[in-house]
């Protein structure tokens, strides 16, 4: 979240209500246990591996093309 975005939470909501849905967000989080983190290892990994391949594509396309 951007400190302008920030700074308009903090006047809409009141600095008191923005920390009292903070706290309730943070109460009501739990550490994801070893199986959620592995998948959500995987599905990053693969997100990432799919955006690689995708740029490396376009730059193999520019290459072919003539270059810029």
């Amino acid at each position: 979240m951007g400190v302008f975005k920030c700074f308009v939470l903090i006047e809409t909501m009141g600095l008191k209500n923005l920390m009292d849905r903070m706290r309730r967000i943070f109460l009501v989080s739990s550490k994801p246990d070893k199986v959620e983190y592995r998948q959500t290892v995987k599905i990053t990994s693969l997100g990432m591996v799919v955006i690689g391949i995708i740029g490396f594509a376009i730059f193999i396309a520019v290459q072919l093309i003539g270059g810029l």
